[in-house]
């Protein structure tokens, strides 16, 4: 094999697929920065006390900077930047504690300085530390006495650490989470590992530049080889990535460090070095510019927290200068790293309330990236609903707050055609919030160009995040080659607002059925403190206290009873006369206290509005003895089918269920088929990562068959056989029944033989996936729509 070919066999195996954090190297390096994380919180913790009791807000900032500072000593020293190893600790060693805070801030202030601007009789210990620059040490930042514990530990363990090896990317993050971890909550604030921010950076611009260095490196024509190669490093140095809500910085410094790694690869392929031994002819320069495009310059973002900035910088900081390092080996030539260039890119500020022009001017080489703050509508402060609501023009509604990012991008893409990604709760693709979010932005120009379906988002911090996340991109122009990712890649003519290999189809909220069939109806909320709620024992002790009570007992039904076969009642006093209510002492003391606690609550809420009425939970809902069937609102993702069924037994469904009244075993057929599952997965919402069913966005927008009268009869067959084999097991409650380990073999044929008959009912292929088979209902639900305008 000849140097091409081996150079580009090596690269195809360096960049194959998304980065292996199973890496030895890779893996080496999250070991040694989560140590190097874990010793941060111990200076931190150490050092703390140290501004007395009761810190002020002022304090804790005054704290994370010289933190900030800190690291960076300990960095330069061991990778080099200072001079020999132990300069920060043999000099700091000279100090006692009383003296200790004094030398800090002598040293910092000349790391800040020109050496022709320092005192000419500065002390040559001093001296000897280079001008760093890059606004770090610039500001005047108090220092406090600090103990000798402390002393020893920043001297000690501080020093003793190898910080050179820590991966950048990961450190930022761990180095963040020495801050509050309720003032990350607060703010949303999350930490995404190598791994996934490479799920938003391959696809969004580094699988591109990679495909033309390995298109280059084919090339067999020497000078075309080395034109092209030229021609990609200028590329790389010609973009610009813009996070804005860049946190700990994690996903501009992966994206620096993967683009300098490829700028290296071109210099090997391209650099001559001085005795003319290299093979491409390409000039050794003097001037490393020549040969080093790609910049920390090219890298901006925005972060309203200010050590978070302070770290962002420094990460980035940190990776340039490990970058340099390998590009010395290639060059075999060093490389001035210090001073620092000024990194004025990352913004403080809040990034809802900024004009992202002012931090980067809109172009076509800018790459928008990130994962915004994860804040769920029900958790919006007061403050960050006012943003989402100026921000979507008083449209925002019960959108996710990560939404307002989408929103931002395309406004600040207008006039160019831009890209970008966001990591993202999987929310804003499902259910209610879809329509409202990716409407208006599809209709001003907004596509997907690719996406990642739900997954478990997992982070570097200290304190993992579970969050069930989606990635997605998008561009403001049209794009023909876009890719879902959901286990493997597939490449789709379409990506919809559901992550859908579908047409761009939103389903709304609709309050009736789309299709002629039973309607749907939420169960009753009681509002009554437990008042009119009795548990299995309670019921028994109040009968056999008061036997005539229990004519005005009924079942009481919620998911967690249905699912797992379990016991409770209600008080359903629909009908008793004031006569047989003052007989029943038990019951009206019940009554006396339902009335109490619902006259003590919110005038606004339903349960105050219900205060005359301290019999009845709901009495505008009635329910008849007759059979309806139970739906769950909530069940977990790793059912294939939801739990759902007849009840005849007159409970009264309570407001963890919805229930179809007045229905069919055929309608239980088709509700309970794999086609209906499938449409339930795509556009219903989530709580995590398990299924919430609802009827007006679920169930009345579902598109039914209209099936033979033979169709019919085989639904209906196939839906009994359903029913029967869950007889054969009267032991087992539906949770068992349906957990996938558990689920016996006759159930399992028995779905089997109903799903293949409510396909045969719509025309479907047998064959068909799941995302076909709901690609094929969004097309029948479109012409239902426009049949019903």
């Amino acid at each position: 094999m000849d140097r091409q070919a081996k150079a580009a066999a090596d690269f195809a195996k360096k960049w194959a697929g998304m980065v292996d954090v199973t890496d030895d190297h890779i893996q080496k390096e999250m070991d040694i920065s989560r140590d190097a994380g874990r010793l941060v919180g111990l200076i931190y913790d150490a050092l703390l006390p140290c501004y007395g009791e009761k810190p002020t807000q002022q304090d804790l900032q005054d704290l994370n900077k010289l933190i900030v500072r800190l690291v960076f000593c300990f960095y330069a020293e061991d990778a080099g930047l200072f001079g020999h190893r132990n300069m920060f600790h043999d000099y700091m060693a000279s100090f006692n504690p009383s003296h200790f805070r004094t030398g800090l801030m002598e040293l910092f202030r000349v790391l800040d300085q020109k050496p022709e601007e320092r005192d000419r009789f500065m002390e040559p210990e001093l001296a000897a530390f280079p001008y760093v620059n890059g606004s770090l040490f610039t500001e005047d930042v108090p220092i406090p006495p600090i103990d000798q514990k402390t002393r020893a530990l920043i001297l000690g363990e501080g020093c003793a650490f190898d910080w050179s090896q820590i991966s950048p990317t990961i450190f930022g993050a761990i180095f963040e989470s020495t801050l509050n971890p309720e003032t990350r909550r607060q703010g949303g604030m999350h930490y995404t590992s190598i791994e996934n921010i490479h799920k938003v950076i391959d696809p969004l611009f580094l699988d591109v530049y990679r495909e033309q260095f390995r298109q280059a490196m084919a090339e067999k024509q020497p000078k075309r080889r080395k034109a092209k190669l030229k021609e990609l490093q200028h590329a790389l140095a010609s973009g610009r990535y813009f996070d804005p809500a860049c946190g700990s910085g994690n996903f501009l410094t992966e994206s620096y460090l993967s683009l300098r790694r490829l700028e290296n690869d071109i210099l090997r392929e391209t650099i001559t070095d001085k005795a003319g031994t290299g093979v491409l002819g390409f000039d050794f320069a003097d001037d490393e510019e020549d040969f080093v495009q790609v910049s920390i310059q090219q890298f901006y973002g925005i972060e309203i927290n200010d050590f978070a900035v302070s770290v962002a910088k420094t990460a980035m900081w940190i990776a340039e200068s490990q970058m340099f390092n390998e590009t010395e080996d290639i060059i075999h030539k060093e490389m001035d790293f210090l001073p620092l260039h000024t990194n004025s890119n990352i913004h403080e500020g809040n990034a809802l309330r900024m004009d992202w022009r002012e931090v980067l001017e809109p172009a076509d080489n800018v790459k928008i990236m990130g994962n915004p703050p994860f804040v769920g509508s029900s958790r919006l402060s007061e403050k960050q609903k006012e943003e989402r609501e100026q921000i979507f023009y008083g449209n925002g509604g019960e959108l996710d707050y990560v939404a307002c990012w989408y929103r931002k991008s395309l406004d600040y893409m207008h006039g160019h055609q831009m890209t970008g990604a966001f990591v993202s709760t999987n929310s804003i693709c499902q259910g209610q919030q879809v329509a409202p979010l990716w409407k208006p932005l599809f209709d001003e120009g907004l596509c997907i160009t690719f996406a990642y379906k739900t997954f478990v988002w997992n982070s570097e911090s200290t304190e993992k995040a579970h969050v069930y996340c989606v990635i997605i991109g998008f561009a403001n122009f049209p794009v023909a080659k876009k890719q879902i990712y959901s286990g493997n890649v597939k490449e789709v003519a379409n990506i919809n607002a559901y992550l859908m290999d579908a047409p761009n189809i939103f389903i709304e909220k609709r309050r009736k059925p789309l299709c002629h069939i039973p309607s749907m109806v939420y169960g009753l909320k009681p509002a009554d403190n437990g008042n009119l709620i009795l548990s299995d024992e309670e019921k028994i002790a109040l009968v056999k206290k008061e036997p005539r009570a229990e004519k005005w007992i009924r079942p009481f039904l919620t998911a967690r009873e249905y699912v797992h076969g379990l016991k409770r009642w209600c008080l359903w006093l629909e009908g008793i006369t004031p006569a047989e209510l003052k007989q029943l002492s038990v019951i009206r003391e019940r009554i006396i206290a339902c009335k109490e606690w619902r006259s003590q609550q919110k005038t606004s809420g339903d349960a105050y509005k219900l205060r005359d009425m301290p019999t009845s939970m709901r009495p505008s809902k009635k329910f008849h003895a007759g059979a309806y069937i139970v739906f769950p609102l909530h069940t977990g993702e790793g059912r294939r089918y939801i739990p759902m069924g007849f009840e005849a037994t007159g409970a009264i469904p309570g407001n963890s269920v919805s229930i179809a009244l007045d229905v069919t075993t055929y309608h239980f057929g088709v509700l309970v088929s794999n086609v209906h599952m499938a449409w339930m997965r795509a556009v219903c919402g989530r709580i995590k990562g398990d299924y919430r069913y609802s009827s007006d966005i679920v169930y009345n927008n579902f598109p039914w068959p209209t099936p033979t009268d033979a169709q019919r009869e085989d639904i209906v067959r196939t839906a009994q056989g359903i029913l029967d084999a869950r007889a054969l097991y009267p032991d087992s409650s539906l949770a068992d029944l349906y957990d996938d380990v558990l689920m016996p073999k006759e159930l399992r044929e028995a779905h089997r033989a109903n799903d293949r008959a409510v396909m045969r009912a719509y025309g479907f292929s047998l064959k068909l996936t799941e995302s076909e088979c709901v690609a094929e209902l969004m097309k029948l639900y479109q012409a239902l729509v426009e049949k019903a305008k």
